[in-house]
């Protein structure tokens, strides 16, 4: 197979954009990362990158839908592929498609969608991510209240993580049964607190027993508070959990972005878009199970003025990141590409340009404009 070189580029590699650098390409894996002038002169497909920027591929752990679809509509191979489409236009290259709160055999479906999406090789699919059923009515936000659920010891029996890929369980610490979060990570799944009113206690409990992040931290749970800390709290408070966040400035205020990084670092903070179906497309008006959501300004609200995920996409979270906290470039994409590698647990294949390491990259010009899009070597995207 022919080598690919990509030249002529700022390339982000050992936390540092490196001008002179070459980086080459074989069979979908990084083979070397060299000075330019030590490149061979043939064997290789090289790409002159005009001096844009060669960054890690975005993975984005929340992904509702995009390109048109919800994949609580769509649960099955052809709907996971519109909405990896939609998005690799923003340098998205490892997604999880994500599941609202919705009936137990809607789960399975998704479940078994996920793997076979895997299994049928469509690119950037890591997995899938299932937000509920299993809330806290009172912090549901959007979530149809109809379709929450206690998790219970038999319902944790019955729940299989995918085979072939990360599974992600968004849960209420309070909402499960005493030790459902231990059962659920000895069997496979990475379980998260999201819409949840626990206390700091309950959150350090679930902590303790596994839990590992935290599901768009300030909406949808018990917020910091002098008294009781709440699960906010817990989550700005422990050192080694992940917490996602929405940097579209309508879910998190600059400040609590910035205090979000303060707190835990950009290694710990992971930027995630709660993409909802206008993602990639014109759509203004969509159907999200019950309730219709109106999108205006980039912003998806409800009949009720809900928040309803986003329109939002990750090379814009990466640019709001840097303009609400006045970090570089290379620390606000490492928010979007090794931080949630590393909590999927996944940082040995992809989230950073390293040797060895899948070839999944963005070029994108200065203002993080994406011009292409690769995963394993080879495109998917290009403007």
């Amino acid at each position: 197979m022919t080598s690919v070189a990509f030249r002529n580029c700022r390339v982000l590699a050992r936390n540092r954009l490196c001008e002179g650098l070459a980086v080459v390409v074989h069979d979908g894996q990084i083979e070397e990362i060299c000075p330019e002038d030590q490149l061979p002169t043939n064997g290789f497909e090289v790409h002159d990158l005009d001096g844009m920027l060669l960054l890690p591929g975005f993975i984005d752990v929340q992904v509702n839908g995009g390109g048109g679809i919800l994949f609580n509509e769509r649960t099955d191979v052809d709907g996971i592929r519109s909405i990896a489409e939609a998005h690799y236009q923003y340098g998205t290259t490892g997604f999880l498609p994500t599941l609202i709160s919705d009936e137990l055999d809607v789960v399975e479906r998704a479940l078994r969608a996920s793997e076979r999406a895997i299994d049928e090789g469509i690119p950037g699919v890591l997995g899938v991510h299932i937000e509920g059923p299993f809330l806290n009515p009172e912090r549901r936000g959007v979530h149809d209240q109809n379709k929450l659920r206690r998790l219970t010891a038999e319902t944790v029996a019955s729940l299989k993580p995918l085979h072939n890929g990360k599974t992600v369980l968004t849960l209420a610490p309070e909402a499960v049964d005493r030790d459902a979060v231990a059962n659920l990570v000895s069997s496979g799944f990475i379980v998260c607190a999201g819409h949840s009113d626990a206390s700091y206690d309950e959150t350090i409990l679930a902590l303790e027993r596994g839990l590992r992040g935290f599901t768009h931290l300030f909406n949808a749970m018990s917020q910091l508070g002098a008294r009781e800390p709440g699960v906010v709290g817990a989550a700005l408070d422990d050192r080694d959990s992940w917490c996602g966040v929405i940097a579209d400035f309508h879910h998190v205020n600059p400040a609590s972005l910035r205090i979000a990084h303060r707190c835990k670092g950009a290694d710990r903070l992971m930027l995630v878009t709660d993409a909802m179906p206008p993602v990639g497309s014109d759509m203004k008006r969509f159907r999200l199970l019950d309730k219709i959501v109106e999108v205006s300004d980039g912003v998806c609200r409800d009949q009720n003025g809900t928040l309803a995920g986003t329109a939002l996409d990750m090379a814009t979270a990466v640019r709001n990141m840097m303009n609400a906290t006045g970090v570089a470039l290379p620390e606000a994409v490492n928010m979007a590409s090794a931080s949630p590698a590393a909590f999927l647990r996944l940082g040995e294949r992809v989230g950073t340009i390293d040797v060895g390491k899948r070839a999944n990259f963005v070029v994108a010009d200065d203002d993080l404009q994406v011009a292409m899009t690769w995963i394993d070597g080879k495109v998917v995207f290009e403007r």
